[in-house]
């Protein structure tokens, strides 16, 4: 049988001081604050009193140590999965706002629906969705959880809904070790909840595609 129900689960807060567009980069790790905003998160899937049958990463440093949490409460080894990652952009390493001050910077702005500073949304709906069913078909019982990043979880979320993929990355609704939850029928995939179960007051939240 397959899985019950899965679970997208966003990474903690991350060090970063110089405040910049992270991105994929190597070595941005979780804050001390960030390994307290994943250990909430774990231990609120643990109170949904659901068996997990299932722990999958994306392959950054940052869902690796949020994975860790997971790995403790439930006994499982988390699975490293390359679609799950975090889009590519062209700012990373950046600070978004001094980069936008550069008009040299405005054309990759020019079409913010593809988008055209990155990965296009069509391509990350599409690596997730055949991730997420490799995942829910694999899962032999229990839920899974998948530990990913804001823009995947949030364009995600907008392709289940049926809402344009195009959207202002300000308002997307996905917090630090927030937790989407959706199960799979025949008519494909349906969200059944959203929680933020870390407090997130004050985090550094900047670092997101």
């Amino acid at each position: 049988m397959p899985a019950a129900r899965l679970h997208l689960v966003r990474h903690g807060e991350v060090h970063n001081p110089g405040r910049v567009l992270y991105g994929r980069l190597p070595g941005y790790r979780l804050s001390v604050a960030g390994r307290g905003m994943a250990r909430r998160a774990a231990e609120f899937v643990r109170s949904l009193d659901r068996p997990i049958g299932a722990l999958v990463a994306s392959p950054l440093q940052r869902t690796r140590e949020s994975a860790e949490p997971f790995e403790t409460l439930f006994g499982i080894e988390p699975v490293i999965e390359e679609r799950v990652i975090e889009p590519t952009n062209v700012f990373e390493g950046r600070q978004m706002k001094r980069a936008l001050l550069n008009p040299l910077n405005w054309w990759h702005l020019r079409r913010p629906a593809r988008p055209s500073w990155g990965e296009p949304y069509a391509h990350v709906v599409a690596r997730m969705d055949a991730a997420m069913t490799d995942i829910w078909e694999r899962t032999e019982s229990g839920d899974a959880v998948v530990v990913s990043h804001q823009l995947p979880i949030w364009i995600t979320h907008l392709h289940v809904a049926g809402e344009p993929l195009r959207h202002d990355p300000r308002r997307r609704r996905c917090a630090l070790s927030s937790v989407t939850s959706l199960e799979r029928t025949d008519n494909g995939w349906t969200e059944v909840g959203y929680a933020e179960p870390a407090a997130t007051d004050g985090a550094i939240d900047v670092g997101a595609v």
